[in-house]
C-alpha cells in the first residue's frame, strides 16, 4: 500500500497549530482547532498512562507544560485530565477525544511515543479506538518495534517512521549502541514495510530516505520544519512538510 495523497496534500502543523505566546499550546485543543481552521494537517504525540489510556501529550512526565511533575505512565487518564497547564485553561486529551475533536476535518498524524522496552500496550489502545475512526488517519515511530506492531494491530492505517541520519546526540544516550544500530539506515524497512518516511529536515538529503521514497515509493514527510531555509529545504527534498512557529500561508 502506497501512502494516501491526503498525508501530503497540505502542510502538517506540528502538535496542532500553537502559539503558546498566545495560550495556544501543542497538543492541546486550541491547537488543534487552530489547525482546522487553516486547513492543516494535524501532528500529535501519544503517551501511555498507568490505567493503558492514551493520552495526546509529548512528553513522559508532567512539569514542561503543566504544573507538577512525575512519569505519565504512573499516572492514570483521571489523574491527567485533571493536570493544570501553565499558559491555557485546556486540558490533557485522550486520543479518543481527540478524534471527536477533529472528526475527520483534516488528516491526523499520529506518532506513537516509546521507551523501546517493547511495550506495546499504546499501539494496542490505539488500535482500540482508531478502529471506529473514519476520518484520515496515519501512525507512525521511532522505534521500529512500535513500527511492526502497528504493522500488525493497525494494516488498514498508513504507517510511517520517524527516523533521523545519526543517534549520536544526548537525547539517545539512554538507548543501547545495538539498539540505535538497528534504526540506522532505516535497516528494519523491509521488516516494518512503512508506507511513509519522517525525516529530520537538518539531515536531508540522505542516502536512506532517498532510497525509500524514490526506489520504494514511500511518502517523504520531513519535520520540524521553523525557518524560511528549512521550508525551501522541504519543498526541494520532500513530499510534505511538518511545520512549526508559521503559517505557510501567510
Amino acid at each position: 500500500m502506497r501512502a494516501p495523497d491526503w498525508l501530503t496534500a497540505r502542510p502538517i502543523a506540528h502538535r496542532g497549530l500553537h502559539d503558546r505566546a498566545r495560550g495556544v499550546v501543542e497538543n492541546m485543543p486550541g491547537a488543534v482547532h487552530a489547525a482546522i481552521a487553516g486547513r492543516f494537517g494535524i501532528e500529535v504525540d501519544l503517551q501511555l498512562t498507568s490505567d493503558g489510556e492514551a493520552m495526546v501529550h509529548h512528553d513522559d512526565a508532567l512539569g514542561r507544560l503543566t504544573d507538577g511533575s512525575g512519569a505519565l505512565a504512573t499516572q492514570t487518564a483521571a489523574q491527567l485530565k485533571q493536570v493544570p497547564f501553565k499558559d491555557t485553561p485546556e486540558r490533557m486529551m485522550t486520543l479518543g477525544d481527540l478524534c471527536a475533536l477533529v472528526d475527520g476535518a483534516v488528516p491526523l498524524l499520529i506518532e506513537v511515543k516509546s521507551h523501546f522496552d517493547g511495550d506495546r500496550k499504546l499501539v494496542a489502545r490505539m488500535a482500540q479506538v482508531l478502529a471506529n475512526y473514519s476520518g484520515p488517519a496515519a501512525v507512525m515511530s521511532f522505534d521500529p518495534d512500535q513500527v511492526l506492531a502497528l504493522r500488525e494491530a493497525l494494516p488498514q492505517l498508513p504507517r510511517g517512521v520517524t527516523a533521523q541520519r545519526r543517534y549520536d546526540d544526548p537525547y539517545w544516550d539512554h538507548l543501547a549502541p545495538a539498539k540505535r544500530n538497528t534504526m540506522l539506515h532505516l535497516r528494519h524497512g523491509l521488516q516494518t514495510q512503512p508506507h511513509f518516511i519522517a525525516y529530520w529536515v537538518q539531515d536531508l538529503p540522505a542516502p536512506a530516505p532517498w532510497i525509500a521514497r524514490n526506489l520504494f515509493g514511500c511518502a517523504l514527510l520531513t519535520w520540524t520544519v521553523r525557518t524560511p531555509e528549512q521550508r525551501q529545504h522541504a519543498a526541494r527534498y520532500a513530499d510534505q512538510m511538518i511545520f512549526e512557529g508559521f503559517r505557510p500561508e501567510d
